[in-house]
């Protein structure tokens, strides 16, 4: 039987560690790369974190597999990923398909509308 969407979130939620938006502005300015994991409509309505891939969650395990000819090469295994989403639950699934995957620093900020009401830079989508 299949895992249930509370499984794997629950699974997700465990493993991918969530960090603050002081955490992620120290590993960006280590050269963290940031990925919003939501879609191109809502990227375009809301903007992103300045600086942020858009690579929308459908889309993160091809991106992030080098064999794949949709490979992004910013997607390295040995360089730390900030994953962000609507609301964390997205970001969620997507680091923990990166960790299956064999990335090792990957985390999850959560929600954009957290960052963004911070005073968090962002730019249009």
């Amino acid at each position: 039987m299949a895992d249930s969407v509370k499984e794997l979130m629950a699974a997700a939620n465990a493993s991918v560690p969530k960090i603050t938006i002081e955490e992620a502005r120290r590993l960006m300015a280590d050269g963290a790369l940031v990925i919003d994991v939501r879609d191109a409509p809502e990227v375009a309505a809301s903007g992103k974190i300045k600086g942020a891939v858009n690579i929308s969650r459908g889309m993160l395990e091809f991106r992030a597999d080098a064999q794949t000819p949709y490979h992004n090469a910013e997607l390295r295994t040995d360089r730390p990923i900030i994953l962000y989403c609507a609301s964390g639950g997205r970001s969620a699934l997507g680091g923990k398909a990166l960790q299956d995957m064999g990335y090792q620093a990957v985390y999850n900020l959560g929600a954009f509308k957290d960052w963004a009401e911070a005073g968090g830079e962002t730019e249009p989508g």
